[in-house]
């Protein structure tokens, strides 16, 4: 695994040994931030379940100001600081060594991220505990895209009584990442981005 592009360009990433945490692959981190791409440059970056911190290192390599990592297995914390460390993006980086409902309440009240992305074990239903709590959160506005992975097989039709829409899927072999916003009160949203339509 390596950054694709950016600062860190081709440098190579430690992942964590086992099953506890599934990389997200070279080919399917291209596609994701060839989307993602114009909302990067100056953004506050969120990971949520970072594994080996690859998504948010390639946030970080391509521009992104700030990114907070939030994991809570050992192993992989102590695996996303060395990657930080070697791509020398550590500066721009927090790591919560916590549960994501921890960190996120531990978080609340701080200004919305750009970006938060999640990739939670598959069909437990923790990107919809995430969304339940980012429905009301000062974490997440009307312009922060969020972005989760999860498997084919997860249904996502309860975004609206969240008041969120998903307003792409990106399906892959055996995954998808699907792109979703809050939906203001009015339910009006302005000046869509041309990544978003």
């Amino acid at each position: 695994m390596r950054v694709i592009a950016g600062t860190a360009r081709s440098m190579p990433l430690r992942t964590v040994k086992g099953l506890d945490t599934r990389p997200t692959t070279d080919k399917t981190k291209e596609t994701l931030f060839n989307i993602l791409q114009p909302d990067i440059p100056g953004c506050r970056f969120l990971d949520l379940f970072s594994g080996s911190g690859a998504i948010a290192i390639e946030a970080l390599s391509r521009g992104a100001a700030h990114a907070v990592l939030v994991e809570q297995n050992p192993k992989a914390c102590t695996c996303i600081l060395e990657n930080l460390r070697f791509t020398k993006l550590i500066d721009r980086a927090e790591l919560q060594k916590c549960s994501v409902q921890s960190a996120l309440q531990r978080m609340e009240g701080q200004k919305p991220f750009g970006i938060i992305f999640m990739d939670p074990p598959y069909e437990q239903g923790l990107e919809r505990q995430v969304l339940e709590y980012l429905a009301h959160s000062t974490l997440a506005d009307a312009d922060t895209v969020i972005v989760t992975e999860a498997s084919l097989r997860t249904s996502f039709e309860y975004l609206e009584e969240l008041g969120f829409r998903a307003y792409k899927y990106k399906k892959y072999k055996t995954s998808q990442h699907v792109f979703i916003i809050k939906v203001p009160d009015d339910g009006y949203v302005d000046c869509m981005p041309a990544t978003r339509s």
